[in-house]
């Protein structure tokens, strides 16, 4: 099952409305959302009783989230609310379909640069700044000994032998059929061109210092023993010239976001690494925050905080983390990327690029199992509510049986799977009642650490404890009693 710690944490994330004062009015509430309160009683048995569960601020808040996330997916089922709605399913989408629209514009960009032709092919390999090898590697096992590194070495020796006879394609049988490498074996231990530096250093070295045609020695590195072969032009023409477009395409690619920001004239603020933080903080309130992390010309004009809370729940949950240890230089770096990834999504918006049917049904295949799945930990369905719940009221009644009832498999007995509505969807299903009362949370953590404690002071480890005696039981003595009387 997936831990339920980390997770928790991470669903912080997700929490996109700030504290209401009218909770001052609801002492016991920890949180509101579609008609429905979680209490502090229950919020706190919850997370007093699994110990996955960390017992802190965060982690009680994540918990918070799911609950009431889940209360809204099941309120929305009990109404039933039609959930594949092509808006809904776009706005659920929206990290797929940004990455895609982002695509295209980058495809169309790169068809209207034409293909390098041979004499360009030609330089390119003679320049020298971008080089193709081959390579044989017979893998040595981790902490190997001495005797098995000696064999692998004269089996390395004795394969190079093999290539210094074989010049030409017979290196390409030799990598075929020797060597260990899973990754370029079956192509023949052709490696992708790249530039200088890419390699551990010791096999860098080596095949830098070659000239076209070349063969390396044995070469140790932390895989194991490299032969070392830079093919000529006239065998690697065609598939130099597409590794040196690709290489080209990633340079062009950068050099357009550097004139797209001097054009547009994009200016981290001097605050973002520090508002950077506060949202890490408080994504909550971020959701809804528009102070200024950087500024450029014409469109919306500005990143501001919201903008920085929807991509940080579009990206990895690791990388997101990842940033509250990040210095003031790399998190500038971070906010101009995703500027940049703004204002490039607004220049496909004004080329007219478009979904296509084929992105459309792979986002709609992904909404569509992400609601059955939570349909299915769930146990809901249009039939179930048709047949046992007349009115809207009951429905909701019979939704949140469900929900409370997977929430404690998955918390309290540990017997179903963890999975949280997914981000995007959640923020899209939210009413204006959706809400979370930092001084209920607090009060529940209060209780729940209390009910944690006496859990574990419960606990008896095993092997230790009292344990019946082997045998029949005992024979009462004189003066012992049965049955509470006195024996006679």
């Amino acid at each position: 099952m997936r831990r339920l710690g980390s997770a928790l944490v991470v669903l912080t994330l997700a929490s996109c409305k700030v504290v209401r004062d009218a909770f001052s009015a609801h002492p016991n509430a920890a949180g509101h959302a579609a008609g429905q309160t979680l209490t502090v009683e229950r919020l706190a048995d919850l997370a007093g009783r699994a110990s996955e569960v960390p017992l802190g601020p965060e982690a009680l808040t994540g918990l918070t989230t799911v609950y009431l996330d889940y209360a809204v997916f099941a309120g929305e089922l009990a109404r039933g609310r039609n959930l594949d709605d092509s808006a809904l399913v776009l706005a659920a989408g929206w990290p797929s379909a940004a990455q895609l629209k982002w695509q295209h514009f980058q495809d169309r960009l790169r068809a209207a640069r034409p293909p390098l032709t041979p004499a360009q092919t030609d330089s390119a390999y003679q320049a020298g700044t971008v080089r193709l090898f081959q390579h044989i590697l017979i893998s040595i096992p981790a902490n190997a000994a001495p005797n098995v590194e000696q064999q692998k070495k004269r089996q390395a020796t004795g394969i190079l032998r093999q290539a210094a006879a074989q010049p030409g394609v017979g290196f390409a049988r030799l990598a075929q059929r020797y060597s260990e490498d899973p990754g370029t074996k079956s192509q023949g231990g052709y490696l992708a061109a790249v530039r200088r530096g890419r390699f551990v250093p010791a096999f860098d070295t080596a095949a830098w210092q070659l000239a076209p045609g070349g063969l390396s020695a044995v070469v140790r590195s932390p895989f194991g023993y490299h032969i070392i072969r830079r093919p000529p032009l006239a065998e690697v023409r065609d598939s130099f010239r597409v590794d040196i477009e690709n290489d080209l395409v990633t340079q062009l690619d950068s050099l357009h976001l550097d004139s797209l920001s001097r054009l547009r004239r994009l200016e981290v603020e001097a605050g973002a690494p520090a508002l950077v933080r506060w949202t890490m903080e408080h994504l909550g309130a971020a959701g809804t925050d528009r102070r200024t992390l950087a500024t450029y010309q014409g469109g919306a004009g500005a990143f501001r905080v919201h903008d920085l809370a929807r991509w940080i729940l579009a990206i990895d949950p690791k990388q997101a983390r990842g940033l509250a240890s990040a210095g003031d230089d790399q998190l500038k770096r971070f906010v101009r990327i995703l500027t940049q990834r703004e204002l490039q999504l607004q220049q496909a918006d004004s080329a007219g690029v478009q979904l296509t049917s084929e992105d459309w049904r792979q986002i709609k295949v992904d909404h569509d199992s992400g609601l059955t799945i939570l349909r299915n930990f769930l146990g809901l369905s249009a039939q179930l509510f048709k047949d046992s719940a007349a009115t809207e009221k009951a429905r909701m009644q019979l939704a949140m049986s469900h929900v409370n009832a997977y929430l404690d498999h998955v918390f309290l007995n540990r017997s179903a799977r963890f999975f949280p509505v997914p981000p995007f969807l959640a923020t899209t299903l939210r009413g204006a009642d959706w809400s979370i009362n930092e001084a209920g949370v607090a009060r529940a953590l209060t209780r729940a650490q209390a009910i944690r404690i006496r859990a574990d002071s419960g606990r008896v480890e095993p092997g230790k404890g009292l344990r019946l005696a082997p045998g029949p039981a005992p024979v009462p003595g004189p003066g012992d009693s049965v049955a509470g009387k006195p024996r006679r």
